[in-house]
Protein backbone atom coordinates (compact mmCIF):
# COMPACT_ATOMS: atom_id res chain seq x y z
CA UNK A 1 0.00 0.00 0.00
CA UNK A 2 2.80 2.39 0.92
CA UNK A 3 4.52 1.51 -2.35
CA UNK A 4 1.32 2.28 -4.31
CA UNK A 5 0.99 5.68 -2.69
CA UNK A 6 4.62 6.46 -3.46
CA UNK A 7 4.01 5.42 -7.05
CA UNK A 8 1.08 7.82 -7.45
CA UNK A 9 3.00 10.57 -5.68
CA UNK A 10 5.89 10.01 -8.08
CA UNK A 11 3.51 10.13 -11.06
CA UNK A 12 2.06 13.42 -9.84
CA UNK A 13 5.52 14.96 -9.49
CA UNK A 14 6.40 13.70 -12.97
CA UNK A 15 3.19 15.22 -14.32
CA UNK A 16 3.87 18.68 -12.92
CA UNK A 17 7.52 18.60 -14.04
CA UNK A 18 6.46 17.67 -17.57
CA UNK A 19 3.79 20.40 -17.66
CA UNK A 20 6.35 22.94 -16.45
CA UNK A 21 8.83 21.89 -19.15
CA UNK A 22 6.19 22.06 -21.90
CA UNK A 23 4.92 25.44 -20.71
CA UNK A 24 8.47 26.82 -20.56
CA UNK A 25 9.15 25.53 -24.06
CA UNK A 26 6.03 27.25 -25.41
CA UNK A 27 6.93 30.57 -23.76
CA UNK A 28 10.50 30.33 -25.06
CA UNK A 29 9.30 29.51 -28.57
CA UNK A 30 6.82 32.41 -28.47
CA UNK A 31 9.57 34.89 -27.60
CA UNK A 32 11.80 33.37 -30.24
CA UNK A 33 9.02 33.80 -32.81
CA UNK A 34 8.57 37.42 -31.80
CA UNK A 35 12.30 37.97 -32.24
CA UNK A 36 12.11 36.41 -35.69
CA UNK A 37 9.19 38.69 -36.55
CA UNK A 38 11.28 41.74 -35.57
CA UNK A 39 14.03 40.49 -37.82
CA UNK A 40 11.65 39.97 -40.75
CA UNK A 41 10.15 43.45 -40.36
CA UNK A 42 13.64 44.99 -40.25
CA UNK A 43 14.50 43.01 -43.37
CA UNK A 44 11.35 44.36 -45.03
CA UNK A 45 12.42 47.97 -44.33
CA UNK A 46 15.79 47.30 -45.95
CA UNK A 47 14.03 45.96 -49.06
CA UNK A 48 11.98 49.16 -49.18
CA UNK A 49 15.10 51.33 -48.95
CA UNK A 50 16.60 49.30 -51.78
CA UNK A 51 13.52 50.06 -53.88
CA UNK A 52 14.10 53.79 -53.29
CA UNK A 53 17.81 53.44 -54.08
CA UNK A 54 17.24 51.66 -57.40
CA UNK A 55 14.47 54.07 -58.35
CA UNK A 56 16.81 57.05 -57.92
CA UNK A 57 19.49 55.31 -59.96
CA UNK A 58 16.95 54.73 -62.75
CA UNK A 59 16.17 58.45 -62.74
CA UNK A 60 19.89 59.29 -63.03
CA UNK A 61 20.38 60.33 -59.37
CA UNK A 62 23.27 58.53 -57.70
CA UNK A 63 24.06 61.03 -54.93
CA UNK A 64 20.92 62.12 -53.06
CA UNK A 65 19.68 60.13 -50.07
CA UNK A 66 16.75 57.83 -49.52
CA UNK A 67 15.35 59.06 -46.21
CA UNK A 68 14.54 56.60 -43.39
CA UNK A 69 11.53 54.41 -44.17
CA UNK A 70 8.47 55.48 -42.20
CA UNK A 71 6.04 52.92 -40.81
CA UNK A 72 2.54 54.34 -41.24
CA UNK A 73 0.55 51.39 -39.85
CA UNK A 74 0.96 47.70 -39.05
CA UNK A 75 1.32 46.73 -42.70
CA UNK A 76 1.96 50.04 -44.47
CA UNK A 77 5.29 51.80 -45.04
CA UNK A 78 6.41 55.02 -46.72
CA UNK A 79 9.58 55.56 -48.74
CA UNK A 80 10.75 59.21 -48.72
CA UNK A 81 13.46 61.00 -50.70
CA UNK A 82 15.82 63.92 -50.14
CA UNK A 83 15.44 65.50 -53.60
CA UNK A 84 12.89 65.71 -56.38
CA UNK A 85 13.09 63.11 -59.15
CA UNK A 86 11.19 61.80 -62.15
CA UNK A 87 10.39 58.14 -62.82
CA UNK A 88 9.19 55.79 -65.49
CA UNK A 89 6.21 53.71 -64.22
CA UNK A 90 7.41 50.49 -65.88
CA UNK A 91 10.79 50.83 -64.09
CA UNK A 92 9.06 51.32 -60.74
CA UNK A 93 6.82 48.29 -61.35
CA UNK A 94 9.81 46.12 -62.32
CA UNK A 95 11.88 47.20 -59.31
CA UNK A 96 9.09 46.66 -56.76
CA UNK A 97 7.96 43.32 -58.20
CA UNK A 98 11.55 42.00 -58.26
CA UNK A 99 12.37 43.06 -54.69
CA UNK A 100 9.05 42.60 -52.87
CA UNK A 101 8.84 39.02 -54.05
CA UNK A 102 11.71 38.39 -51.59
CA UNK A 103 9.46 39.21 -48.63
CA UNK A 104 8.36 35.73 -47.43
CA UNK A 105 5.52 37.09 -45.28
CA UNK A 106 3.69 39.10 -47.93
CA UNK A 107 1.47 37.99 -50.79
CA UNK A 108 0.00 41.19 -52.26
CA UNK A 109 1.05 44.86 -52.26
CA UNK A 110 -0.64 48.15 -53.07
CA UNK A 111 1.86 50.79 -54.21
CA UNK A 112 0.83 54.44 -54.37
CA UNK A 113 3.18 57.25 -55.44
CA UNK A 114 2.05 60.44 -53.67
CA UNK A 115 2.81 64.08 -54.38
CA UNK A 116 4.52 65.57 -51.34
CA UNK A 117 2.59 68.86 -51.54
CA UNK A 118 -0.98 67.61 -51.38
CA UNK A 119 -0.64 63.81 -50.92
CA UNK A 120 -2.58 63.21 -54.13
CA UNK A 121 -1.87 59.91 -55.90
CA UNK A 122 0.39 60.47 -58.89
CA UNK A 123 0.57 56.80 -59.78
CA UNK A 124 -0.66 53.53 -58.25
CA UNK A 125 -0.85 49.81 -58.93
CA UNK A 126 -1.28 46.40 -57.25
CA UNK A 127 1.19 43.53 -57.33
CA UNK A 128 0.75 39.95 -56.16
CA UNK A 129 2.86 36.82 -55.99
CA UNK A 130 0.11 35.39 -58.17
CA UNK A 131 0.66 37.45 -61.31
CA UNK A 132 -2.91 37.07 -62.56
CA UNK A 133 -4.03 39.26 -59.64
CA UNK A 134 -1.75 42.17 -60.65
CA UNK A 135 -3.39 45.48 -61.56
CA UNK A 136 -0.95 47.76 -63.42
CA UNK A 137 -1.89 50.70 -65.67
CA UNK A 138 -0.28 53.61 -67.53
CA UNK A 139 3.06 51.86 -67.94
CA UNK A 140 4.48 54.10 -70.70
CA UNK A 141 3.73 57.53 -69.24
CA UNK A 142 6.80 59.05 -67.63
CA UNK A 143 6.04 61.09 -64.52
CA UNK A 144 7.48 64.64 -64.27
CA UNK A 145 10.25 65.60 -61.87
CA UNK A 146 8.72 66.44 -58.50
CA UNK A 147 8.77 65.61 -54.79
CA UNK A 148 7.31 62.10 -54.37
CA UNK A 149 6.61 59.70 -51.52
CA UNK A 150 5.91 56.03 -52.13
CA UNK A 151 3.42 54.23 -49.88
CA UNK A 152 3.53 50.43 -49.92
CA UNK A 153 0.76 48.53 -48.17
CA UNK A 154 1.12 44.81 -47.55
CA UNK A 155 -2.04 42.71 -47.56
CA UNK A 156 -0.57 39.76 -45.74
CA UNK A 157 -0.48 39.32 -41.97
CA UNK A 158 1.00 35.83 -42.08
CA UNK A 159 3.58 36.62 -39.38
CA UNK A 160 0.94 37.39 -36.78
CA UNK A 161 -1.27 34.56 -37.99
CA UNK A 162 1.61 32.12 -37.81
CA UNK A 163 2.35 33.18 -34.23
CA UNK A 164 -1.27 32.75 -33.19
CA UNK A 165 -1.58 29.35 -34.83
CA UNK A 166 1.71 28.22 -33.33
CA UNK A 167 0.77 29.29 -29.81
CA UNK A 168 -2.77 27.91 -30.07
CA UNK A 169 -1.43 24.64 -31.43
CA UNK A 170 1.17 24.39 -28.67
CA UNK A 171 -1.39 25.17 -25.98
CA UNK A 172 -3.73 22.55 -27.44
CA UNK A 173 -0.98 19.95 -27.30
CA UNK A 174 -0.15 20.96 -23.74
CA UNK A 175 -3.82 20.70 -22.73
CA UNK A 176 -4.10 17.28 -24.38
CA UNK A 177 -0.99 15.97 -22.62
CA UNK A 178 -2.25 17.33 -19.29
CA UNK A 179 -5.62 15.66 -19.86
CA UNK A 180 -4.05 12.28 -20.63
CA UNK A 181 -1.68 12.41 -17.66
CA UNK A 182 -4.33 13.67 -15.26
CA UNK A 183 -6.67 10.95 -16.42
CA UNK A 184 -3.93 8.38 -15.80
CA UNK A 185 -3.24 9.72 -12.31
CA UNK A 186 -6.96 9.87 -11.55
CA UNK A 187 -7.38 6.26 -12.69
CA UNK A 188 -4.49 5.13 -10.50
CA UNK A 189 -5.87 7.08 -7.57
CA UNK A 190 -9.26 5.47 -8.05
CA UNK A 191 -7.62 2.04 -8.06
CA UNK A 192 -5.78 2.88 -4.84
CA UNK A 193 -9.01 4.14 -3.26
CA UNK A 194 -10.72 0.89 -4.20
CA UNK A 195 -7.88 -1.06 -2.62
CA UNK A 196 -8.18 1.00 0.56
CA UNK A 197 -11.94 0.56 0.94
CA UNK A 198 -12.24 -2.88 -0.66
CA UNK A 199 -15.30 -1.68 -2.60
CA UNK A 200 -15.41 -1.92 -6.40
CA UNK A 201 -18.08 -0.83 -8.87
CA UNK A 202 -18.32 -3.29 -11.76
CA UNK A 203 -21.05 -2.12 -14.11
CA UNK A 204 -24.19 -2.12 -11.94
CA UNK A 205 -22.58 -4.59 -9.54
CA UNK A 206 -21.16 -3.39 -6.22
CA UNK A 207 -18.42 -5.72 -4.99
CA UNK A 208 -17.43 -5.46 -1.31
CA UNK A 209 -14.27 -7.52 -0.90
CA UNK A 210 -14.12 -6.99 2.88
CA UNK A 211 -17.58 -8.34 3.59
CA UNK A 212 -17.44 -10.83 0.68
CA UNK A 213 -20.68 -9.64 -0.87
CA UNK A 214 -22.09 -8.63 -4.23
CA UNK A 215 -24.95 -6.17 -4.50
CA UNK A 216 -26.89 -6.38 -7.77
CA UNK A 217 -30.11 -4.40 -8.28
CA UNK A 218 -30.59 -4.23 -4.51
CA UNK A 219 -30.06 -7.95 -4.01
CA UNK A 220 -27.13 -9.19 -1.92
CA UNK A 221 -25.17 -12.28 -2.89
CA UNK A 222 -22.60 -13.87 -0.59
CA UNK A 223 -19.19 -14.96 -1.87
CA UNK A 224 -16.82 -17.58 -0.55
CA UNK A 225 -13.26 -16.63 0.42
CA UNK A 226 -11.88 -18.17 -2.79
CA UNK A 227 -14.51 -16.47 -4.98
CA UNK A 228 -13.69 -13.16 -3.31
CA UNK A 229 -9.96 -13.51 -3.94
CA UNK A 230 -10.60 -14.49 -7.55
CA UNK A 231 -13.00 -11.61 -8.25
CA UNK A 232 -10.64 -9.19 -6.50
CA UNK A 233 -7.94 -9.99 -9.06
CA UNK A 234 -10.38 -9.39 -11.92
CA UNK A 235 -11.77 -6.20 -10.34
CA UNK A 236 -8.26 -4.75 -10.06
CA UNK A 237 -7.75 -5.24 -13.84
CA UNK A 238 -11.14 -4.83 -15.57
CA UNK A 239 -11.22 -5.47 -19.34
CA UNK A 240 -7.66 -6.80 -19.19
CA UNK A 241 -6.46 -10.35 -19.76
CA UNK A 242 -5.40 -12.13 -16.58
CA UNK A 243 -3.22 -15.18 -17.22
CA UNK A 244 -4.47 -18.52 -15.98
CA UNK A 245 -1.14 -19.29 -14.27
CA UNK A 246 -1.33 -16.06 -12.31
CA UNK A 247 -4.81 -16.87 -11.02
CA UNK A 248 -3.79 -20.35 -9.96
CA UNK A 249 -0.60 -19.15 -8.32
CA UNK A 250 -2.12 -16.23 -6.37
CA UNK A 251 -5.15 -18.14 -5.11
CA UNK A 252 -3.95 -21.70 -4.42
CA UNK A 253 -0.17 -21.55 -4.10
CA UNK A 254 -0.30 -20.75 -0.38
CA UNK A 255 -2.23 -23.95 0.14
CA UNK A 256 0.59 -25.92 -1.45
CA UNK A 257 -1.65 -27.52 -4.07
CA UNK A 258 -2.69 -26.13 -7.44
CA UNK A 259 -5.63 -27.94 -9.04
CA UNK A 260 -6.34 -26.94 -12.64
CA UNK A 261 -10.04 -27.84 -12.66
CA UNK A 262 -10.67 -25.87 -9.44
CA UNK A 263 -10.10 -22.59 -11.28
CA UNK A 264 -12.66 -23.47 -13.96
CA UNK A 265 -15.16 -24.42 -11.27
CA UNK A 266 -14.82 -21.13 -9.39
CA UNK A 267 -14.94 -19.13 -12.63
CA UNK A 268 -18.21 -20.90 -13.43
CA UNK A 269 -19.61 -20.08 -9.97
CA UNK A 270 -18.67 -16.40 -10.32
CA UNK A 271 -20.28 -16.20 -13.77
CA UNK A 272 -23.51 -17.54 -12.32
CA UNK A 273 -23.50 -14.97 -9.49
CA UNK A 274 -22.78 -12.12 -11.93
CA UNK A 275 -25.32 -13.16 -14.57
CA UNK A 276 -27.97 -10.75 -13.24
CA UNK A 277 -26.03 -7.95 -14.95
CA UNK A 278 -25.76 -8.67 -18.72
CA UNK A 279 -23.06 -5.97 -19.08
CA UNK A 280 -20.51 -7.86 -17.01
CA UNK A 281 -19.03 -11.26 -17.80
CA UNK A 282 -15.90 -13.34 -17.31
CA UNK A 283 -14.78 -14.59 -20.72
CA UNK A 284 -12.14 -17.11 -21.77
CA UNK A 285 -9.26 -15.80 -23.89
CA UNK A 286 -7.98 -18.85 -25.71
CA UNK A 287 -4.43 -19.93 -24.78
CA UNK A 288 -4.03 -16.85 -22.55
CA UNK A 289 -6.41 -16.77 -19.63
CA UNK A 290 -9.56 -14.89 -18.60
CA UNK A 291 -10.89 -11.37 -18.81
CA UNK A 292 -13.55 -9.54 -16.83
CA UNK A 293 -15.46 -7.69 -19.54
CA UNK A 294 -17.48 -4.66 -18.44
CA UNK A 295 -19.53 -2.85 -21.10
Amino acid sequence: MYLSRNLISGKSKYLFVLIFILFSAIIYAAFQTEDNDGFEFARREILLRKIGHELLLQSGDSTSRVLPVKKISENEYQIRFENDFSFQPDSLVNITSRLLIKDPFASSFIINVLNCNNSSVAYGYILSKNEKDDIVTCIGRRQPKACYKINIKFKSTEIITTNSKYLLGSLSILAFVCFILLKSVKSRKKTLDNQNTGIYTLGSVLFDANSRKLTINGNTIDLTATETRLLLIFASSPNKIVERNRLQKEIWEDEGVIVGRSLDMFISKLRKKLESDPNINIVVVRSKGYKLEIN
